[in-house]
């Protein structure tokens, strides 16, 4: 799992780096709102963590864009605002959850877990057209037949799927997929997506992996 930090404070995105890499998360570190934003919007995080009040744009903002193209990832916002008033707008803005400054890393881990779990039980089955796939079981069915895959064309099949109706561009793809992040070859993608509509029979008229030319893919109903 994979964890955007966005605090401003040293001490405490040290403390959360080091604390949140103990418990085997991968973490990255942004000081600032439109950094922050940045990183979130490589789709590469399946929770942030954000600091309500952050130099360049607030934690506030930086969630309401980030919800325009990520409504399902968890997001928890560190603050020392402790109104009602505060709370409730902090949530109806499109947090998830919240914990008040000083916290315990004890509590904090806590309310992590819950968020994934949340997560990952309403993600427990994918579905485009008559393509269902299940991530934890590594399954993929057309209709009634199972299609078998290997575990890249898996991968790139459930991020399409996961991003659908969202176009996806190659470079996207190929940092979020095969986990490069210099300057690649991307025509690997091309051989991948040819390989999966051959698997999973797709014809023209049920092609739901549309070929964006020269940007990438968007997988649509």
């Amino acid at each position: 799992m994979k964890i955007l930090v966005v605090e401003d404070e040293p001490g405490i995105s040290n403390f959360l780096k080091q604390g949140l890499e103990e418990e085997a998360f991968v973490v990255d570190v942004a000081d600032n709102g439109k950094t922050g934003l940045d990183l979130a919007l490589t789709g590469n995080y399946d929770l942030l963590l954000l600091d309500w009040m952050v130099p360049g744009i607030s934690g506030i903002e930086l969630t309401r864009q980030f919800r325009k193209e990520y409504p399902q990832t968890p997001i928890i916002f560190l603050t020392a605002k402790d109104t009602l008033d505060e709370t409730v707008f902090g949530l109806q803005t499109g947090a998830n959850d919240y914990i008040k400054k000083p916290f315990h890393f004890e509590e904090l881990l806590a309310r992590i877990q819950v968020q994934l779990r949340l997560k990952t039980n309403s993600e427990q089955k994918l579905t485009i057209g008559d393509v269902v796939m299940y991530p934890e079981k590594f399954q993929v069915f057309k209709g009634e037949k199972e299609i078998q895959l290997t575990q890249k064309e898996f991968a790139l099949l459930e991020f399409l799927i996961r991003h659908k109706n969202q176009v996806c561009r190659r470079t996207r793809i190929i940092e979020s997929v095969w986990d490069i992040h210099f300057e690649y070859n991307t025509g690997v993608i091309d051989v991948f997506i040819n390989s999966l509509r051959k698997k999973l029979e797709l014809q023209k008229d049920e092609d739901f992996i549309h070929t964006i030319r020269g940007v990438g893919y968007m997988a649509k109903e």
